[in-house]
């Protein structure tokens, strides 16, 4: 396998915009065909990656060396004299935590671009952003330098904001405004907390190089970065031969904060009452959570999946909501792991109202799409109820719910695709018997909403069955939630079966009837199905075999919660100590 395959993997789709952009208006044809190819390489490429190295997924978490198909590179180092050495590196990795999230980005693109062959106005424009936009999600879930997942989270803005924007329904720029700007007020507050850490944390392998120990970095040893980190905490290392780093691994490591930085464990600093790490963390966490999205920062998203166009309903749902899901474990539980267990109890919260409330709004609401995505709302409640719990079961059902959630969800917004294709209209009162018209469809609507509400056989029932396990067992194993939660937390399975029997029974059951009369009534096209029907099989072989997906990413489950806890705990001390 070649060493740089995880760089193929992101930027293959910026090779593709430039083929995209250099055809001329002629071939138009040609640019959803190159989308289709290039997402189809990245398929493959991702399938290779788990098949060959499957049985030897590496833990990964905070240990650079336990993680796969390492791809690091200075980029850019400047001298800022005094202040120490300005450090940016290119820096990918695989571990278990993003090699599932690595695998749905891939599905979930391929199936989107067999979907973007409806879009049929500005081609050339709609698939060089959907290139874009494929770059900056996978290079969001491999990066493992904050600055390089900043800088892919950011680029996600500018491609959603035009694919909505123009090729939306009636109300695309309202819905491209708010997503845009609640994505980037997220954005501005993982911004600030990541000034702070480079600011606070130095790279020991480089540093070593720059003070002289070692003549490059191939030749620092172990012995050689604990002599750095000894040097730091005495004071006996100069600013001057500090290099700072955005690496994600090198912030999860307390030795290598500088004494007296606004993140150093020990740091009196405090903002409105909190010590500067807790409060880092909340920022981060609520940055991501407007991604997830969480209640009350969830408006967004009802809007923005109602006037997307279907393909990018399927990624907006599919795939960009998890990078919240991910960067939460990846970003603030990693290098803040105090604020995981000081703020368990609140995050916990915040799932069992997401789930509930979610649930209770979708079972009101007239239109499907909008429908769908409060479930997806509700669902993502799950994610975060289950990463609060910090127990194995529960994180191993946050990342299962992701990948679950990914499928089910895409396979939602495509059958609602299908409907609004014909009719231009999504509103639930507006049809009745529609399985007498379109019986194969009815089919498909049918096991997509069996297996989002969680029927045993599909994958969503794992998914499920893990969060509630690792919620209730919290109490006993950690004390972080109450049993309370993950009872009430119950009430979004009989919602979520309610509000989706309710629409199976008000559209497709009965007589036929539609205020649509005059449109065309077919039933899935060969296209449609081979979209539809792979990912009704991934879930069902999901739910039947979930340890096909636990075998990934479950040792470094095991490995991160127990060090969330250890090391949380012990900087909770440390914290305590200091500001009393």
């Amino acid at each position: 396998m070649s060493e740089n395959i995880l760089t193929i993997l992101i930027f293959s789709p910026l090779v593709a915009l430039v083929m995209v952009l250099l055809l001329p208006s002629n071939l138009k044809k040609a640019y959803p065909w190159i989308s289709l190819v290039v997402t189809g390489i990245q398929l493959l490429i991702a399938c290779s990656i788990i098949l060959q190295g499957g049985d030897i997924i590496q833990t990964g978490v905070n240990v650079e060396n336990q993680f796969q198909l390492i791809e690091k590179h200075p980029w850019l180092q400047i001298s800022m004299g005094a202040f120490g050495n300005f450090s940016i590196n290119y820096f990918v990795g695989m571990d278990g935590l993003n090699s599932s999230m690595m695998l749905l980005s891939s599905i979930i693109l391929f199936i989107a671009a067999i979907s973007a062959f409806e879009i049929k106005t500005k081609t050339k424009g709609f698939h060089a952003l959907f290139l874009l936009l494929n770059t900056s999600i996978n290079g969001c879930f491999l990066a493992l330098d904050f600055f390089l997942f900043y800088l892919f989270f950011e680029f996600m803005l500018l491609p959603m904001y035009f694919l909505i924007g123009i090729w939306g329904g009636v109300r695309r720029e309202y819905a491209s405004i708010k997503f845009f700007i609640y994505t980037l007020a997220g954005s501005v507050l993982i911004l600030i907390v990541m000034i702070g850490l480079y600011t606070s944390v130095i790279d020991p392998t480089a540093t070593a190089v720059k003070t002289g120990l070692a003549q490059n970095i191939q030749e620092v040893t172990d012995s050689q970065r604990i002599q750095v980190q000894e040097m730091l905490l005495n004071g006996t290392l100069s600013s001057e031969d500090y290099v700072r780093t955005f690496d994600m691994i090198s912030m999860m490591d307390a030795k290598n904060y500088i004494p007296n930085s606004v993140f150093f464990k020990g740091n009196l600093n405090s903002f409105f009452g909190e010590n500067a790490r807790l409060i880092a963390f909340l920022l981060l966490v609520i940055g991501l959570a407007i991604k997830l999205p969480a209640v009350p920062v969830h408006t967004w998203l009802p809007d923005a999946h109602v006037e997307a166009p279907t393909c990018i309903s399927v990624v907006l749902a599919g795939i960009l909501l998890k990078i919240g899901g991910y960067g939460i474990l990846r970003i603030p539980y990693s290098i803040f792991p105090e604020g995981a267990i000081h703020f368990a109890w609140w995050l916990g919260l915040g799932g069992v109202i997401a789930i509930v409330y979610a649930a209770f709004v979708a079972l009101g609401t007239h239109n499907l799409k909008k429908m769908i995505a409060y479930s997806s709302i509700s669902h993502m409640g799950f994610v975060l109820l289950g990463i609060a719990s910090l127990t194995a079961e529960g994180v191993n059902g946050a990342i299962y719910q992701m990948f679950s959630h990914g499928i089910i969800s895409g396979m939602l917004f495509l059958v609602a695709g299908v409907l609004y294709y014909r009719t231009k209209d999504l509103e639930i009162e507006h049809y009745k018997g529609i399985s007498s018209k379109m019986p194969i469809y009815s089919a498909l609507v049918t096991i997509a909403f069996f297996a989002s509400l969680g029927l045993p056989g599909f994958s969503g029932f794992i998914a499920e069955l893990f969060v509630f396990l690792g919620a209730f067992q919290s109490h006993e194993v950690n004390n972080l939630l109450p049993a309370w939660m993950a009872i009430t937390a119950t009430l979004g399975l009989i919602l979520g079966a309610a509000y989706y029997l309710w629409t199976l029974q008000r559209m497709f059951l009965g007589n036929f009837w539609s205020r649509n009369e005059s449109k065309i009534f077919s039933d899935v096209t060969s296209r449609e199905l081979a979209m539809l029907i792979p990912l009704a099989v991934i879930s069902l072989i999901l739910g039947i075999f979930p340890k096909l997906l636990l075998d990934l990413f479950e040792p470094s489950v095991a490995y991160f919660v127990d060090f969330i806890q250890e090391t949380g705990k012990q900087n909770l001390e440390i914290i305590f100590q200091a500001n009393n």
